[in-house]
């Protein structure tokens, strides 16, 4: 058994990143929840484990259950949709638990494992899908807000390892190992789960009203025309918080069509697509006499790395670079005398 009371030190880390997070959002959004959710679930292991708190055999089951729905609704809330009201079943979880607590606790051996990893195998089949299957993920992101989930899916479905390795420490007499493998399994990966769910490229705007979609999408070929009309006319990527759930609606066309149009019309997925109108009209920027950082925040990014990164992959080399071979190329042309 850990001699320091490691859980309540990850509490309060997480506790003060929810505090943070909700003071940043003015709100408490799901991913705040499920901070919330891991705070307390440490605090709670905290008291049942090093403290040895009585009656927590009631509180603890249900509040594990919590964790992985709240977790796989942050997830949908973040990359896939709005919240609907079919996810209110999600509370079934936490109730099976309760229930399993009263009528048969040998019960929750199999319940709390197996929503552990079902939910985690749900965020991680869905994250591996990439970008565009999140919808509602900021553009500017690009493949980053589904690594992150990929992450948190996995740290969810080896958090039922602990399970698994206290039966296997159990029987194999070395139950004093228990401590260790509460604190390092469970409390572990709710700090991993916490930490990357503070990540900024999580964030996402408040839903907007949703617009009726078209029953019948276009052929591939009218929507990337009436697309390019599109961003020539309003230029929508010009928008840090774009998302492809905005873009689809602006459009009028389902998301799904939108990015296999994309898809197919330029062999890139909608983020990079879209990155790539943003350095674009970052270069005229440039070339007009604008700043890197001036460039890159009237261009739809808000942060340089993504925007150096971006520019590296669609021009070939950084913005400093780049600008100073166009001037190196446009000085050469002007000084050739006309044939």
């Amino acid at each position: 058994m850990p001699t320091l009371p490691i859980p309540v030190f990850v509490s309060f880390l997480l506790a003060f990143a929810c505090l943070r997070l909700c003071v940043e959002q003015r709100r408490l959004s799901v991913l705040g929840l499920l901070l919330a959710l891991c705070a307390a679930q440490s605090f709670i292991i905290a008291l049942a484990q090093h403290y040895m708190v009585p009656g927590l055999r009631w509180v603890q089951p249900v509040s594990a259950a919590l964790v992985p729905p709240v977790a796989w609704l942050a997830y949908v809330a973040t990359a896939l949709r709005p919240a609907a009201r079919g996810d209110l079943l999600h509370g079934l979880v936490p109730l099976a638990a309760l229930a399993a607590l009263l009528v048969a606790p040998a019960f929750l051996d199999v319940l709390l494992p197996a929503a552990f990893v079902g939910y985690g195998i749900a965020i991680l089949m869905q994250a591996l899908r990439g970008a565009d299957a999140q919808p509602q993920a900021l553009l500017a992101h690009g493949n980053l807000p589904a690594r992150i989930w990929l992450v948190i899916g996995a740290a969810l479905v080896a958090s039922a390892l602990s399970d698994v390795l206290i039966v296997l420490a159990q029987a194999t007499g070395r139950a004093e190992t228990r401590g260790w493998i509460i604190t390092v399994f469970s409390v572990g990966n709710l700090l991993l789960i916490g930490l990357f769910a503070l990540s900024p490229y999580l964030r996402a705007e408040p839903p907007e009203a949703e617009e009726a979609e078209e029953e019948t999408p276009e052929p591939d070929i009218e929507l990337w025309q009436r697309l390019q009309a599109f961003n020539a006319r309003e230029r929508p990527y010009l928008d840090p918080n774009l998302t492809l759930a905005q873009l689809a609606r602006r459009l009028r066309v389902p998301a799904k069509a939108l990015s296999a149009t994309i898809n197919r019309s330029t062999g890139e997925n909608v983020s990079r697509f879209v990155n790539a109108e943003r350095i674009r009209h970052a270069q005229s920027l440039l070339l007009r006499g604008e700043t890197v950082t001036e460039a890159m925040l009237a261009s739809g990014f808000n942060t340089k790395s993504n925007f150096n990164r971006e520019f590296l992959r669609v021009a070939g080399a950084s913005p400093s670079d780049w600008l100073k071979a166009s001037r190196t190329t446009a000085e050469v042309n002007t000084s050739q005398p006309l044939s």
